[in-house]
């Protein structure tokens, strides 16, 4: 397997569409008008920007690395807000895939550089306020996003 290959990709040629554990990372991040970043996927849905682990990466790395490619932007002060796991996070792709997600949250507010998209990946990059979220929109990156409404109020 070549450092290129995601890991995920590698293991499908072994178990097909069988059920995999697939661990990965979003980010929350918020501008100075307290906006959430999303962006527009290829498959039309909105979401936070982040993806899935690598061999040999941390979350934090997986969360910084996923979020330069998406859209452009250094991350820095990530906070772990939780990990989300369970029968909960269950999906079945289109293509027949299977798979349930482990995602660690993180949030931040400080970013570097400008906002550029990486077409393969984002159609779009937009901050939103998080009680005026998109539809269609990713159902766990809403979940997630509400979630750290609900702690921010608690503070």
């Amino acid at each position: 397997m070549s450092k290129q290959t995601e890991y995920y990709k590698y293991l499908r040629e072994y178990v097909g569409t069988q059920p995999l554990i697939l661990p990965g990372a979003v980010v929350i991040i918020r501008n100075k008008a307290d906006e959430v970043l999303l962006q527009k996927r290829p498959e039309g849905k909105w979401g936070l920007p982040g993806g899935l682990m690598n061999l040999g990466e941390s979350f934090e790395q997986v969360a910084a690395r996923e979020v330069y490619e998406e859209v452009g932007l250094h991350v820095r002060n990530l906070q772990l807000m939780n990990v989300y796991s369970g029968e909960k996070y269950y999906m079945k792709a289109s293509n027949g895939d299977e798979f349930y997600c482990v995602t660690a949250v993180f949030l931040t507010d400080e970013v570097e550089g400008v906002l550029q998209l990486d077409p393969a990946e984002s159609l779009e990059g937009k901050y939103f306020k998080d009680t005026e979220l998109p539809e269609p929109m990713v159902g766990s990156h809403r979940m997630f996003i509400e979630a750290s409404r609900e702690a921010r109020k608690k503070e």
